[in-house]
């Protein structure tokens, strides 16, 4: 008897430790799943930003650059438009992270993951290349301020 209660309290003891076992795992598989929803919220706003102050270092520069800067030329056009819809799919992206990310495979939230790296990846030097034409222009600018006299 005392044999067969041993064995009977090992028995349940092993089922706990397996239940146990089994919730931890789920939890963290959640744990993780949720830090990778995190992870892609946090790309799809950097590349927002990218994309915003990209629209925006281009405006500023159509706006010095231009003759007429309320009418805008082909290529300034052109890039908006690229800017735009860019910003179009990342709203895709983000509808599809309300959407589906929560049922989604950790290998899919990756998926998404490495396309928004991707695309800011090939936008880091098109940034620098604004930023460094901006420069140019903003020393461009102030050359040509100092060279002008007076009006008066």
């Amino acid at each position: 008897m005392n044999v067969a209660l041993a064995l009977a309290g090992s028995v349940v003891l092993a089922l706990l430790l397996t239940l146990a076992l089994h919730s931890w795992r789920r939890g963290r598989r959640h744990d993780r799943h949720a830090l990778k929803i995190h992870h892609l919220l946090a790309l799809a706003d950097q590349l927002e930003a990218d994309l915003r102050h990209c629209r925006s270092g281009l405006l500023q520069a159509h706006a010095v650059m231009s003759s007429n800067p309320d009418l805008p030329d082909a290529g300034e056009a052109h890039a908006r438009q690229a800017i735009d819809a860019g910003l179009r799919a990342l709203l895709g992206q983000r509808i599809w992270i309300r959407d589906r990310a929560a049922q989604a495979s950790v290998e899919e939230l990756d998926r998404a993951a490495a396309a928004m790296t991707a695309t800011r990846d090939r936008l880091e030097p098109l940034l620098r290349e604004l930023g460094a034409a901006q420069g140019e222009l903003d020393r461009a600018m102030q050359a040509q301020i100092r060279r002008e006299p007076p009006a008066g």
